[in-house]
């Protein structure tokens, strides 16, 4: 086994080695070379967790994202015919991108690019940072081969941003964007030529250019990012911000709610299901502080579609049913509070845990986290392979029953342990000396 590949499945979760093993099910038949490359490349050969997979074909992209979707039944978030690139979720909440091996060219600074096929080696030298332009072959024949062209690895070792070529900010002016999200994730510092870069491009007011799809990809970035508050400053010290709404750089700018929402999503687990969670209570925390017309004019400026837009201004309608159910006083139990949580939407409770005043609210779901998944984490598997021996409507009525058991069950207080016995009581005795 290459090094690689046990590093690799080192740092995959369950769900994403089943995902991973699915995509190279899928490009198999289809007789097309398979890549794992981009963040996921990068984030584990910087010892970071994998939070998305990119997958790049030499080949028709397209048809092998289709068959993954049709075997595991992944929703499509979205296709770029351009680009040959399909963007899939799974119900385990795992991401993915599948795209086309390509180059791209641009007529001009900003302008929608020409793309044309290419080899995996021509894809990375065209990428925009050397930790991004490293691929891990998922072939048969060279399973395990490292592709690095633009030796990112060693500037992944020396924990620096290095630009892959002197255009990369004229060509595709949003990376002077994902400079600041990457230095804020990964620690590192930016290359001191590629700082002169962007200097230069900034002189000559690239970011003036930067598509409007291209703002609002970024936002969704920040959205699930650990330190979106950090991001945020970034971007207002660099001068970007006003680029995605002139309402943001002032007051307006709702840092103590964007910190607040930072502390209310580490509460929960940091697993897909929640990270993808995180868009909707971010997007309402930002906008939180503004006017109805400077709402809109953000929506405009980074043309935000209609089901992104409702993600966080349905948000409050649709958490009224859950804050209802967990503030009734007939919950008495622990395990009343897991089932209605454990069923609830994970955006639902984010935005519950950030704008919810109710104290039994705030409350029950703090347990949820906090006391009753840990305490059946402490299961063993010995204990759920007992519950689940069963098959058909009675295992599920089985495992529930297990939980409210587990969960409700009171804790016996040792009985006190009996007191000791007084010391005897030792009588005078006259003591006659001999006569």
């Amino acid at each position: 086994m290459s090094d690689y590949i046990f590093m690799l499945e080192s740092h995959l979760s369950t769900e994403q080695s089943r995902a991973v093993e699915d995509v190279q099910a899928a490009a198999a038949p289809a007789n097309v070379n398979l890549f794992l490359t981009g963040g996921a490349m990068r984030d584990m050969l910087a010892g970071f967790r994998i939070r998305d997979l990119d997958f790049v074909v030499e080949g028709n992209a397209l048809k092998v994202a289709k068959a993954v979707a049709e075997k595991t039944g992944a929703r499509v978030v979205s296709i770029d015919e351009n680009r040959k690139s399909t963007e899939l979720a799974l119900a385990s909440g795992v991401t993915m991108q599948i795209a086309m091996s390509r180059q791209e060219k641009y007529a001009r600074t900003g302008a929608k690019p020409q793309v044309t096929p290419a080899t995996i080696q021509e894809d990375l030298r065209g990428r925009d940072f050397t930790c991004n332009a490293i691929a891990l072959s998922l072939n048969r024949a060279s399973r395990g081969l490292l592709l690095d062209p633009m030796n990112g690895l060693a500037d992944i070792e020396r924990r620096e941003l290095r630009l892959t070529s002197p255009y990369g900010f004229y060509d595709d002016p949003s990376r002077l964007l994902r400079l600041i999200r990457f230095r804020i994730r990964l620690g590192f510092a930016v290359e001191e030529r590629t700082q002169m870069q962007v200097a230069n491009a900034r002189e000559s007011e690239v970011q003036k250019l930067i598509p409007a799809r291209a703002l609002g990809e970024e936002l969704r970035h920040i959205a699930v990012e650990d330190n979106p508050g950090d991001n945020l400053r970034g971007l207002e010290e660099a001068g970007l911000l006003s680029l995605f709404s002139p309402a943001l750089t002032g007051p307006k700018l709702n840092l103590q709610g964007i910190a607040k929402f930072e502390k209310i999503a580490r509460i929960v687990p940091d697993e897909p299901r929640f990270r993808n969670a995180r868009r909707g209570p971010f997007f309402y925390a930002l906008t939180e502080k503004l006017s109805a017309k400077e709402e809109q004019a953000l929506i405009k400026a980074t043309e935000l579609r209609k089901p992104e837009v409702d993600l966080w201004q349905k948000l409050p309608a649709r958490a009224k049913k859950l804050e209802s159910a967990l503030r009734s006083a007939r919950i008495r139990k622990a395990s009343q509070v897991y089932f209605i949580a454990v069923k609830a939407e994970p955006d639902e409770i984010l935005f519950l845990l950030y704008h919810s005043a109710l104290k039994p609210v705030q409350e029950r779901l703090r347990n949820y986290f906090q006391k009753y998944i840990p305490t059946l984490l402490e299961v063993t598997p010995e204990e759920w392979a007992a519950v689940d021996g069963k098959s058909g409507p009675k295992a599920k009525k089985a495992r529930e029953d297990f939980i409210t058991n587990r969960l409700d069950r009171r804790v016996r207080k040792p009985a006190p342990a009996p007191e000791p016995p007084p010391p005897p009581v030792m009588e005078a005795v006259n003591v006659r000396r001999g006569r």
